[in-house]
């Protein structure tokens, strides 16, 4: 009869880790998502603000046509991107686009000096540091669910349920190679 009571009180024991770690992957998995939208939040703001730098810009550079028609390609391609990966691809382009229009810039004195050019730039800037910072914490958070998920003995309820490695943000091969300044 004891043996009974004992098998009991090991089932609910388990059950109560089953429940613990369930209610930990969901907690983790939703701040991950958290950060995401965090991310695509700033993504959005900086999305919205191009269309105003592309026409300040045009104002000054009547026939720097292909760079200007890069950013709003590159804009394009991230508000019909369909998947993370997507994103990220198109943010990165979004991101060469915005720098080579600063660096054009530089040829354009009066562009350079204009008020709402650098209000643009400012806003746009400070737009960077925060997805940067935004992308951290995200990295942050994939990487607690991320070791939940794998780690002994949560990977296997894990497995059960469903909850599967999420990705990182990582930099593209292109803004890891290194930065070449002419003068």
């Amino acid at each position: 009869m004891h043996w009974w009571i004992i098998l009991i009180i090991v089932a609910v024991l388990i059950i109560l880790y089953v429940i613990s770690v369930y209610n930990s992957l969901v907690s983790l998995k939703n701040k991950v998502d958290d950060q995401k939208s965090q991310i695509d939040v700033e993504l959005k703001r900086r999305f919205d603000l191009v269309p105003n730098l592309v026409e300040t810009v045009k104002g000054y550079t009547k026939h720097e046509k292909e760079t200007l028609e890069d950013v709003v390609k590159a804009r394009n391609a991230y508000a019909t991107a369909n998947s993370t990966e997507e994103s990220l691809k198109a943010d990165g382009e979004l991101t060469k686009a915005i720098n080579k229009l600063f660096a054009l810039s530089e040829s354009y004195p009066d562009l350079k000096a204009n008020q709402n050019f650098i209000d643009l730039q400012n806003e746009l800037s400070e737009i960077e540091q925060k997805i940067v910072y935004a992308r951290g914490f995200y990295n942050d958070s994939i990487l607690k669910y991320n070791n939940k998920v794998q780690m002994f003995p949560s990977n296997i309820i894990a497995k059960i349920f469903g909850f599967t490695k999420g990705a990182f943000f990582e930099a593209s091969s292109e803004e890891r190679e290194n930065v070449k300044v002419k003068f």
